[in-house]
Order: C-alpha cells, then structure tokens, then sequence
C-alpha cells in the first residue's frame, strides 16, 4: 500500500465545492525553486492565486502538481505548483476552506496542521464573525 497523501483530493473536492457553490476559490501557495509563478505578485515567500473557472484557462490538479494559465498585468502566464506548496484552499467570499501543513524540510507530517474551521450552514469562520469579500481568511490548528 503506497503513502499517497490525501492533500490533492481534498483540494478537488473543495475546488468544487466552491465552484458549484458560486463561490470563488483562491489557493494560497508557498512559493520555492520549482513554482513557476509571476514572481512580481510574490509577497513574503508566498502567493495567492484566484484559480475560479472565469480566472484560469486549462485548470489541471493532479496529484502532484496544480497547473494552468492565467492573466497577470494582463499578460498571459503559466502557473505550475507543486501541491505540497499548496498552503490553502478557500472561498474568497466565506472565507471557508481549509489549510494544509508545509511539507518543506522544516515542515513534514509531525508539524501542526492549520486547517480552516469551516461553517457551511452559516458561511462564517469560527461561528460569529461573517468574512467580507476582501478580508484575509483566518487560519487556527484544530486538533
């Protein structure tokens, strides 16, 4: 039995859910040597990536990598991440969704997981304060 991890079907998953919720989903990736990103948009180490289905063309998350093309500065770019450097999947409406651990050297399966608590009934983060539209989505460690 192989040790696949389950972070990229739960980034499909979640991608869907956004998509059929009409909601927009926003990826939050770290970014290294083997990201290709526009490196302008980069702040501090990492990027956030507006990957909803009028925002990308050619949308591919496979189990190892998240790829498609997309505008920037309205020129046409590549994106290509690994899923390890996926940090978090959310809507950027609720804010709900969920974030996953770093899996670079200083990371691994024993660092606490950040996970987005999320409310689908009520769409709101930790049950009393709803997200507006542009607010940073709020991560905290469930155990």
């Amino acid at each position: 039995m192989s040790d696949l991890s389950q972070q990229p079907y739960f980034l499909r998953a979640l991608y869907e859910w956004c998509v059929d919720s009409g909601y927009t989903p926003y990826l939050t990736v770290r970014v290294d040597a083997r990201s290709r990103v526009p490196h302008a948009f980069v702040k501090e180490g990492q990027i956030v990536l507006n990957v909803g289905p009028s925002a990308v063309r050619d949308l591919n998350m496979d189990n190892e990598w998240v790829s498609f093309s997309a505008r920037f500065g309205g020129v046409a770019q590549l994106i290509e991440v690994p899923v390890v450097n996926v940090l978090s999947i959310y809507a950027r409406e609720t804010g709900e969704g969920m974030g996953f651990s770093s899996q670079d050297s200083g990371g691994g399966r024993d660092s606490p997981v950040p996970e987005v608590e999320t409310s689908v009934s009520t769409g709101k983060l930790d049950g009393d304060q709803p997200q507006t539209p542009h607010a940073k989505p709020q991560l905290r460690i469930v155990k």
